[in-house]
């Protein structure tokens, strides 16, 4: 329909690039830098400018959802290193999230147990990425998480959950007066073959990432994480794309330390099993497979049908694809970025309407610069 095409051309503009593949001088809307469980939607301003000839990139930002989560940054990047080879930036983030569910930890745990608790970050982070072909980079960071603040959940749209604290008092989270500091780092290896990282229709991307945390204060929660992922794109006939994703999360923590909640990986939500509330389980292990086939109605709607399945294990040695959901959605999109989806998820433990502007195999870790907390896809 020409009125949707002239406003998906619009959006782009207003959202895109140069021709050149830079991201434009000025103030844009700044609609997805926030994490799973903010709420249906987010918005703020953003801003950015390019200082001493285009050679470093200034951005800023900030943004609050629907249930009053907050988030600000503040990035300074230089991408055009070595002829645009090499990237070097730094990045400080803050953020509030006011309501994050938690239900206890493993594959048992129960949805009566569900609860909430809300956590306040701060991370300083400095990261370099070396392309040596377009496709494949390597890339590094390291970075400080200054003392993640827990407290009760609180802001608008309350669910009359009890606080985490009341309902899990032993959890060694809580038999500390305050959380450590972390210093870490990770490395990963990416090929990047799709055609368009916002609404890829062929080609995958394909990870691996190594990463170690280290208690600063209290000497308690030292781990080590590895992950592997792939995704691969196939326009299976003509209006037809296949979408098939498969993600391993590994975490092993030193000797009687273990991994606090809060970084722990955890599976539900709008980017692994839409059928299940975000956060819905958690554990040190995760293993999740999904496949969507996605057919185009018109130039800038397609209809999504999915099937996720996976689960959380306190060994690897464990994980299986028990936990099961399915459903349809309809994604709004340009020709290279998903601006709106909305997904009807269905598990064993009912419906979940899920809406987001992005595309649910985006693969923010190929992007994203400070560690997540708490961790989610």
């Amino acid at each position: 329909p020409r009125p949707l095409a002239k406003a998906m051309r619009y959006a782009e503009k207003r959202m895109g690039n140069r021709g050149d593949g830079d991201v434009k001088n000025g103030f844009y809307p700044e609609l997805s830098n926030m994490v799973t469980g903010a709420g249906w939607i987010s918005a703020g301003p953003g801003y950015r400018h390019w200082l001493f000839n285009d050679q470093v990139l200034f951005d800023t930002s900030a943004a609050i959802s629907w249930r009053l989560y907050k988030m600000a940054q503040v990035r300074l990047e230089m991408p055009k290193v070595a002829a645009g080879r090499v990237v070097v930036g730094t990045q400080v983030r803050w953020q509030d999230l006011t309501q994050v569910n938690n239900f206890g930890e493993g594959p048992d745990s129960l949805e009566a147990d569900r609860n909430e608790y809300r956590l306040t970050s701060t991370e300083v982070v400095g990261y370099s990425s070396v392309k040596p072909r377009s496709w494949l980079s390597l890339d590094g960071r390291g970075g400080l998480l200054d003392s993640p603040e827990l407290r009760d959940s609180t802001g608008p749209f309350r669910r009359g959950n009890p606080q985490t604290r009341e309902v899990f008092p032993n959890d060694p989270v809580y038999q500390v007066s305050e959380q450590p500091s972390f210093v870490y780092g990770d490395l990963s290896l990416a090929a990047d073959t799709r055609d368009a990282r916002g609404h890829p229709t062929r080609g995958g991307f394909y990870r691996a990432g190594w990463s170690t945390f280290v208690d600063q204060d209290r000497d308690l929660f030292n781990f080590r994480r590895s992950e592997l992922e792939a995704a691969h794109f196939i326009p299976a006939m003509p209006h037809v794309t296949l979408a098939l994703h498969g993600w391993l999360v590994a975490s092993n923590p030193s000797e009687g330390h273990t991994v606090p909640f809060y970084l722990q990986p955890s599976l539900g939500g709008a980017n692994t099993l839409r059928g299940y509330p975000n956060y819905r389980f958690h554990d040190r292990n995760l293993l999740v497979l999904n496949a969507e086939g996605r057919v185009a109605v018109f130039t800038h709607v397609d209809a999504a049908v999915f099937v996720d399945a996976g689960n959380v294990a306190p060994r690897v040695g464990d994980l299986n694809l028990h936990q099961k959901s399915y459903g349809v959605g309809v994604r709004l999109h340009s020709r290279g970025s998903t601006m709106a989806r909305l997904d009807f998820g269905r598990s064993r433990e009912g419906w979940q309407i899920l809406f987001r502007t992005n595309d649910p195999f985006r693969a923010s870790r190929l992007s994203r610069r400070t560690a997540p907390v708490p961790f989610a896809p």
